[in-house]
């Protein structure tokens, strides 16, 4: 069986490949890390919650023409974490439907080498060039300063503040 057919981007250090199944535990280490999830709501996800993000990363290939990639790097060929678009279908206000929201997690291992932002370029520019829909948009909690600087340095801006399940965010908008 096949999965949907990811586009492949290559930067200087990275490689953003589609989800293989040999990935899933990079991703679960990753993702039930507390230096990662500290501005994600807070919570280590456990294994099950881990396998339903692994899952939905494909799906949204599947159904809406963009997605979630691995970051791998170069280098060493190890997962460094995930970046893409999707529609979570959030209940936030102001919503966010029709604005294909960007993420990123980057393993604790990976952060301050760059490599959050060398990615976020390379699939902004992949949805420039593949028509996803403007405005493209990301939340932030305000405290993660380093997501903030890697936000407006790919060019979003802040909209408005409101609330997420009861955490402060910030929304950003670009295009």
């Amino acid at each position: 069986m096949t999965g949907p057919d990811v586009p492949r981007i290559e930067t200087e250090r990275l490689i953003l490949r589609g989800h293989r199944l040999d990935d899933f535990s990079a991703v679960r280490e990753m993702w039930s890390d507390p230096d990662v999830t500290k501005y994600i709501d807070g919570k280590p996800r456990a294994e099950e919650e881990c396998w339903v993000k692994f899952l939905r990363a494909t799906g949204f290939w599947v159904h809406l023409g963009y997605g979630y990639w691995i970051i791998e790097e170069k280098e060493s060929g190890a997962v460094v974490g995930e970046i893409g678009f999707g529609d979570f279908k959030r209940d936030i206000d102001p919503s966010l439907r029709g604005a294909p929201e960007i993420g990123w997690a980057v393993a604790a291992a990976f952060h301050g080498k760059g490599y959050a932002s060398e990615a976020a370029r390379a699939v902004i520019k992949w949805g420039h060039a593949n028509n996803i829909p403007l405005p493209m948009s990301c939340i932030i909690d305000p405290a993660n300063k380093a997501s903030i600087r890697i936000a407006e340095k790919c060019g979003f801006t802040e909209t408005t503040r409101t609330t997420y399940h009861g955490n402060e965010v910030i929304l950003f908008h670009r295009g």
